[in-house]
């Protein structure tokens, strides 16, 4: 504990402190000595640059207690499963940089529920940049980050039906398998493209 918090530049007292409020994860040990790694750093950091921002200790203990019951990174992505997203590795204050106040805990729950997060030591990884970056943009034309994932939620329960109906329009055709869903893949993005655009247009033209 000592060399951790002289690498963290802290007094050993707060470290102490820290691991008493589970603001840090328990260290590694091996009889009576207790081993503390670069995750252990990493979260020192992450606490203090959180407290630099202006976020609280009781606030930072419920991030990190989310962060520590977050999906892991490889149960989020899916080993060896097709996906033409782009995932993102972010440090805690680069999330809350990116949402500035509203990076809260509940929106972080919501977030994870969504499969949006997942964790990989300390960082976090966000399952998609497009979803990450679309996100934020909304959040800076005004949109509160809370009624962003709750537009997600319903966002997703649509595409899953979509995705089941285009799955089952292929798969229903004699010899078909899987490797010509992943084909006509692009097929079922321009078909929504297409639908969401025309449906906003009618949308806007109910408006005049």
């Amino acid at each position: 504990m000592e060399e951790l918090a002289e690498v963290a530049g802290i007094t050993v007292r707060t470290v102490r402190f820290y691991r008493e409020r589970k603001l840090i994860p328990p260290p590694r040990r091996e009889g009576r000595i207790a081993w503390y790694d670069d995750t252990h750093l990493a979260r020192l950091h992450t606490i203090a640059a959180l407290l630099e921002r202006g976020h609280t200790l009781s606030g930072i203990a419920e991030l990190a207690e989310a962060f520590d019951h977050g999906r892991d990174v490889a149960e989020l992505l899916g080993l060896g499963a097709p996906s033409e997203e782009v995932p993102v590795r972010l440090s805690p204050e680069e999330l809350a940089d990116r949402f500035g106040g509203q990076a809260t805990p509940e929106n972080l729950a919501a977030a994870l529920d969504l499969g949006y997060l997942g964790t990989d030591g300390g960082e976090i990884v966000h399952i998609s940049r497009r979803l990450l970056d679309t996100s934020a943009a909304l959040v800076r034309e005004g949109i509160p980050l809370a009624d962003v994932l709750a537009a997600a939620k319903q966002v997703r329960s649509h595409a899953d039906a979509l995705a089941e109906l285009f799955t089952e329009l292929v798969l229903a055709q004699p010899g078909r398998t899987t490797e010509d869903l992943q084909r006509l893949r692009p097929l079922a993005k321009s078909v929504v493209e297409a639908e969401v655009s025309m449906a906003l247009d009618r949308w806007l033209q109910r408006q005049r």
